[in-house]
Order: C-alpha cells, then structure tokens, then sequence
C-alpha cells in the first residue's frame, strides 16, 4: 500500500470517528429532535405500538440517551486518539484494538437490538458506524 493511500485511508478513520463524536453530542442533547425522528418513530412502534411516549417514558428516553451519547463520544474519541497515534505509526496493536472496540460493541448492541425486535437500529445506527469505520480499516490492513 502506498504511503499517500494509507494516509487517506487513516484520516478517513479520524473523519469518520469525528462525525460519531458530533452524533453522539447529538443523542446526547437532541435525542428528540428531527435528526432522530424516523429512530424514535420505529422506536416508539415497536415497545409502544405506535402510541406517544408518556412524559415519564420521555423522561427515562432522555436519561437513556445522555448515557448513550456520552458512551459514545468517549468510545470515539479513543478512537481518534488511538487513529493519530499508533494507527498512523502502524502499530499492529491499533489495528487490533481498533476492531476488536468496533466489533465487540456491534455485536452486543445489535444483538440485544436483534433480539428486542428493534431492527432499525441495526440498519440505521449500528451498519452505518460498522461500514464507516471498518472500511478504512479493511483497507489498511496489508499495513499491519
């Protein structure tokens, strides 16, 4: 693999950690707002049979979702701390911990997802995130 490729391919690994950052600032903080309406609708009509979410469910919803997005922000910033380090030094161990991070969370989180029935979650959160950030990492495994 070329020097300028790997390179690409790295920052597209920071990029696309950053951008999880903002989302999860997003789940965080607007977990309500239109950013994540077609979310909360399959949500809602899967554990509510499509009725509103009571104040006190909203409630619980909202506290859920601060911890999500505060997860998530903390994930993805060791994410890029660990893309403009070791990963662009090819430290095999970067590589290494970099899937092992994105597959144990996406095994986990789509299979509890899975097996609530909450399958948009998997194709509109979980897919996404492994696509985006396993990509780069596909593509830069011939340099580890």
């Amino acid at each position: 693999m070329k020097e300028q490729q790997f390179i690409f391919w790295q920052k597209w690994l920071t990029y696309a950690n950053v951008m999880t950052i903002l989302v999860g600032i997003l789940v965080a903080f607007a977990g309500n707002s239109f950013v994540f309406e077609i979310h909360n609708d399959y949500t809602r009509e899967v554990f509510f049979n499509g009725t509103e979410f009571s104040p006190e469910i909203l409630n619980f919803k909202n506290w859920l979702f601060g911890i999500i997005g505060g997860s998530i922000v903390g994930f993805h910033v060791l994410m890029i701390l660990i893309s403009e380090n070791a990963f662009k030094k090819k430290e095999p161990w970067a590589y290494k911990a970099m899937w092992l991070g994105l597959l144990i969370w996406f095994f986990i989180d789509s299979g509890i997802s899975l097996y609530y029935g909450a399958i948009h979650n998997v194709v509109l959160i979980n897919l996404a995130a492994l696509i985006l950030i396993g990509l780069p990492l596909i593509m830069t495994r011939k340099a580890f």
